[in-house]
């Protein structure tokens, strides 16, 4: 990914909401042969060392076993908001179409979790998502089924070496400019993209 410092995402605790946020990532090998991919659901994790920080995350041991995790390093991309911003929206020109978007690269080596660790990544994972709904279900509803099917499922922790953050959100183009396009993406445009919108606006608002 193309890094620019003016588009550069660094603050840990802005990384972590990100993650917390956006929890649905992408994780990446390659030893050699071919590049493996996998989805997965991660959560933000306390890191050890000085990284600032760290993740947990759970796959099938099967597409575990494919990646040969922990043999050697990944790349997990987590994908913030998104969306397309059209030129019709910033009003004199010239302006070309753009993709408006806030995503994290982590880079390093994954731990593999054993099998009381991951059923705790499997239990926080399900108490993270549940946490919004009025009546949070638990996974402990159904302790012995799913003590039963934990060991199909590979837990992992990673506390990257590198992190290359980017939130491209329209920071090089007049502050006139950016306004317009945030009243359009929260408003009824065909493009409308409410969370986008807020992200522009707290990145507009850091700018003064």
């Amino acid at each position: 990914m193309l890094e620019q410092e003016l588009f550069a995402l660094t603050d840990p605790e802005q990384l972590k909401q990100l993650i917390a946020g956006h929890g649905w990532a992408t994780l990446i090998t390659a030893d050699g042969a071919a590049p493996v991919v996998s989805h997965l659901p991660v959560l933000v994790d306390e890191p050890e060392t000085g990284s600032g920080i760290a993740v947990v995350g759970h796959l099938a041991r099967a597409d575990a076993e494919t990646h040969r995790l922990g043999e050697h390093d990944a790349v997990l991309v987590v994908q913030g908001p998104h969306g397309y911003v059209s030129p019709s929206i910033y009003g004199t020109g010239p302006y070309v179409p753009t993709w408006n978007f806030v995503v994290a690269h982590l880079h390093g080596h994954p731990t593999v979790l054993g099998a009381d660790a991951t059923f705790d990544v499997l239990r926080r994972t399900v108490d993270h998502f549940e946490g919004t709904r009025p009546r949070p279900w638990s996974l402990d509803t159904v302790a012995d089924y799913a003590q039963s099917i934990a060991p199909h499922t590979t837990g992992f922790r990673l506390e990257p070496t590198r992190v290359v953050g980017k939130h491209k959100l329209s920071q090089d183009k007049p502050r006139e400019t950016v306004e317009r396009v945030v009243a359009a993406l929260a408003g009824d445009d065909p493009h409308r993209n409410p969370e986008l919108a807020d992200a522009m606006r707290k990145v507009m608002v850091a700018r003064v």
